[in-house]
């Protein structure tokens, strides 16, 4: 599990086909090792990845095809990724519970100054918006992150500078995929009131 509270970025220095598969290097100088271990888990993008190998400031994971089908930004040599190391039960619960799984991936429509902030605008797939609800929450490439408004398919966030200067979202633009972790807990209640029907 994990928080959406991005710790450091990272990039991936290195890019291993493997069949279907790949195996990537993802360097962060920034993150801390001292508690990491092989196995542990490590979400990159937002999504949950383990790390084979710990090589001073750096990590190796192996990523499926089946990942790699349904998520975006882990297949680009040199591209900067989002950091968080699993959470502790002892650890603080700044954003919301995330799982690292991947539910979809959204596009980007807008993403506007608004003041010292800007305003992220992004289309969810179909099958997601049912889960996304105003002042709800949501993990965008990661980022836990508090929706403002829901239109249909379309849900807005307003970032603050810290999220745009700490955070790979400063990259987005319209058109840029995104991955999309909805709420844990929307899923629970959709499956709960289900059974009852």
């Amino acid at each position: 599990m994990f928080t959406g509270i991005i710790q450091t970025l990272g990039h991936i220095s290195h890019l291993e086909a493997r069949g279907g598969d790949v195996r990537l290097t993802i360097k962060a100088p920034g993150l801390d090792f001292s508690d990491v271990q092989l196995g542990d888990s490590i979400a990159c993008n937002g999504v949950c990845l383990t790390a084979i190998e710990l090589t001073g400031d750096s990590f190796v994971v192996d990523v499926s095809r089946e990942t790699l089908n349904c998520t975006v930004g882990l297949d680009q040599p040199g591209k900067d990724v989002n950091l968080e190391k699993a959470l502790r039960l002892a650890d603080r619960l700044g954003g919301h519970l995330v799982s690292g799984h991947v539910d979809g991936v959204g596009e980007v429509v807008s993403f506007d100054p608004v003041d010292d902030c800007f305003e992220l605008v992004i289309a969810a797939p179909a099958a997601l918006a049912k889960y996304i609800a105003a002042k709800g929450s949501i993990t965008v490439n990661g980022v836990s992150l508090t929706t403002n408004r829901v239109d249909g398919v379309k849900f807005s966030i307003n970032l603050i500078p810290h999220t745009i200067q700490q955070t790979t979202l400063k990259h987005l633009k319209a058109g840029s995929p995104a991955n999309l972790e909805v709420d844990l807990i929307a899923r629970y209640v959709e499956r709960m009131l289900g059974e009852r029907a």
